[in-house]
Order: structure tokens, then C-alpha cells, then sequence
């Protein structure tokens, strides 16, 4: 899945964090709900304009190739 049609960088939305294209959600937020149980449907629901959680993991396993590859190197 292309990502990075759906998170982005808003230099004046939540001090310049990445967050969910045209929301104040960043990947981490949506994260954290999922770390914690709540499902996919429930975060759907609490926050309409939450489109594609799997946009977030693709981000979050592409972030997190890349640290692992830094961090060998």
C-alpha cells in the first residue's frame, strides 16, 4: 500500500507531526488505540474521518525498516 497518499506532514497541524491527511491523527495515535485492543471498526467509528488504518502500518513497517537498517549500518 502506498502510504503517503493518506499521512502527511502539515507544518502548522500538531507542531509539524506526521498525521492523517486533512485530521490532527497522527500514525502513533492510531497506534497506540491498536496496541491497546480497540479494534479497527472502533476506531472507525470514534473517528470518521480515520480512512486507512492500513495505510498506518504500512507507514509504521516502512519506518521501522528503514531504523533497523540504520541501526546495523
Amino acid at each position: 500500500m502506498d502510504w503517503s497518499k493518506f499521512i502527511e506532514v502539515s507544518p502548522g497541524v500538531r507542531g509539524g507531526e506526521t498525521c492523517l491527511v486533512g485530521t490532527r491523527i497522527t500514525p502513533t495515535d492510531i497506534l497506540e488505540y491498536l496496541a491497546r485492543g480497540v479494534t479497527e471498526d472502533e476506531i472507525l467509528k470514534n473517528f470518521p474521518s480515520v480512512s486507512h488504518i492500513r495505510a498506518v502500518l504500512a507507514y509504521a513497517a516502512e519506518r521501522e525498516r528503514r531504523y533497523a537498517t540504520h541501526s546495523v549500518a
